[in-house]
């Protein structure tokens, strides 16, 4: 990984998750990830636009990339770093790349096709996503900003769309509340594990009960 950004504080008006009605500003980033050096195109309007965030370059570099025939859910897939290093590493995986950013969704369909990968990667709005759609793993930076009502249940509808013996990996600051959402997980009936901590970042295994 090359030069992960810290995510800039929120500012009024400034809704990553909102897809923006202003002018598109694109820029080209560089990342490293998994040994592999990619650039992507990124813009204005879309959450880390100025390059990958710190916390998803925690999760990349803390955790192996996955094998095997794999549905994939990365949950808020922004400009698509996850879904495309995921897709790259394992051609076996199928990667549903889900955000409420049109634009943010845009740029990770244009990241996509530039490393072939169109076919993998399918970027949706969340209503676009089948009900009965279930996946062995969610990856995810969740977005801490939208606030703890509005968090909580997106985790729930999501992570109640992973099979039986799937996990979701998510990457939380510790100083946004990553200590007390693993323990909001256990009492919610998941098993919760960290399975890291670099950065400031701590990223959480979350199955469901057996």
């Amino acid at each position: 990984m090359t030069e992960p950004t810290q995510p800039e504080p929120a500012q009024p008006g400034d809704h990553y998750f909102i897809t923006p009605t202003g002018d598109l500003r694109t820029r080209t980033v560089t990342a490293r990830i998994w040994d592999r050096d990619y650039e992507f195109t990124t813009a204005n309007g879309v959450f880390s636009g100025d390059g990958l965030d710190l916390g998803t370059a925690v999760l990349l570099r803390e955790l192996d990339p996955p094998t095997g025939a794999l549905r994939i859910l990365d949950l808020g897939c922004g400009w698509g770093p996850i879904s495309i290093a995921l897709a790259r590493e394992n051609a076996r995986a199928e990667i549903d790349a889900v955000d409420t950013n049109e634009r943010a969704l845009a740029l990770c369909a244009r990241n996509a096709a530039a490393y072939g990968l169109g076919d993998r990667v399918h970027p949706l709005i969340p209503e676009a996503v089948a009900e009965d759609r279930r996946y062995d793993q969610i990856w995810s930076n969740p977005p801490i900003r939208i606030g703890k009502p509005a968090l909580h249940a997106m985790l729930l509808h999501w992570l109640a769309r992973l099979t039986p013996q799937g996990v979701a990996y998510l990457v939380v600051g510790k100083n946004l509340g990553a200590d007390s959402l693993q323990r909001w997980l256990v009492e919610q009936g998941y098993a919760c594990a960290r399975v890291a901590s670099a950065k400031g970042f701590r990223v959480l295994a979350v199955h469901p009960s057996r």
